[in-house]
């Protein structure tokens, strides 16, 4: 009997997916540097988050999951979001880009679909520019900003504090 395999769907977030978005999320929040935030959050404490992003417009939640043959929907294994970059008026046209996958997900190339998908959503809007901050190190996160075509354009150093030691950022940036 052949093997039943599983496939990659990307699609838009949906309200559904907040519970695994969380759970994703708050495993980087407890176990790494990747995101600066200390204490990890309840689904309704993120329910604000998830609903920055809406279905248009320039803060895009991404999703992907895991699809059985039957076309299924499965497990969530990760996300991509564009947010503002910061409040100010004058940055409108700028987003903070950003992948999170579940613990077992990397290496797939899940990073990668994720990406292609937000930024192909995106490219109908008024944006010019997007930006990620890397927490270092993290080649996995640097090599696939760079492969779609981010260029590194400064660290800030030792900006965060977490697990009792400083980490650096460095800041990428892309043309929309």
């Amino acid at each position: 009997m052949p093997s039943e395999r599983t496939e990659v769907q990307v699609r838009r977030g949906a309200e559904s997916d907040l519970g695994a978005l969380t759970d994703i999320y708050n495993h980087y929040v407890r176990e790494t540097p990747i995101t600066f935030d200390t204490a990890v959050f309840t689904p309704e404490e993120r329910r604000p988050w998830l609903l920055s992003h809406p279905e248009d417009g320039p803060y895009r939640l991404m999703v992907a999951t895991d699809t059985e043959p039957t076309g299924t929907s499965q497990r969530v294994l990760g996300y991509a979001t564009s947010s503002p970059f910061r409040a100010k008026p004058a940055y409108a046209t700028s987003v903070e880009v950003t992948v999170y996958l579940a613990p077992d997900a990397g290496g797939r190339g899940i990073g990668t679909l994720l990406y292609k998908a937000l930024f192909e959503a995106l490219a109908g809007e008024d944006l010019h520019r997007a930006y990620a901050g890397i927490a270092q190190p993290n080649e996995a996160s640097t090599r696939l900003h760079e492969r779609f075509g981010f260029r590194y354009v400064g660290t800030y150093r030792e900006v965060g504090r977490k697990f009792g030691r400083y980490w650096d950022v460095a800041w990428y940036e892309k043309d929309l």
